[in-house]
C-alpha cells in the first residue's frame, strides 16, 4: 500500500461524532503503518444541508492532528481545488490525487488528508 490513497467513508452507518473520530484515528494509524500517502475522508455535509456534526467534529480533529504533527496537511472539500495553496501543495506531494473526481467539485462532504 506504499504511496497509495486510502478512501474512508466515515458517515457509513450513521455513527456518532466520537465513533467517527475513532474510525479516523484507527484508519490514520493503519495508513501510516502501511505507508499510505493520503486519506480521502467522506464525512458528509449533514442531512439538513447546513453542515453536519461529523463534518465539524472531524475537521476540528484534523486541525488538532496537524498541530500535533500526526498529519502533514489537510484541505476541506470546498477548498479542494486548483489554485488553493494547500491543495496545490498536497498535489505536489501526492500527484496521484490529481485523478480524484472531487478535485474542483466543491464537495463539502469530504476532506483530503496528507499523511
Amino acid at each position: 500500500m506504499r504511496g497509495e490513497i486510502l478512501h474512508l467513508n466515515l458517515k457509513d452507518g450513521m455513527p456518532t461524532v466520537d465513533e467517527a473520530r475513532r474510525r479516523f484515528a484507527e484508519a490514520l494509524r493503519q495508513a501510516r503503518k502501511d505507508g499510505a500517502s493520503a486519506i480521502i475522508l467522506i464525512h458528509g455535509y449533514g442531512s439538513s444541508g447546513v453542515g453536519g456534526k461529523i463534518r465539524t467534529g472531524i475537521q476540528s480533529s484534523l486541525r488538532m492532528r496537524q498541530k500535533e504533527g500526526l498529519i502533514r496537511a489537510f484541505v476541506t472539500g470546498e477548498n479542494w481545488r486548483y489554485g488553493d495553496p494547500t491543495t496545490e501543495w498536497i498535489l505536489n506531494e501526492c500527484p496521484a490525487l490529481d485523478d480524484d473526481p472531487d478535485l474542483d467539485a466543491g464537495n463539502k462532504g469530504m476532506s483530503v488528508v496528507l499523511i
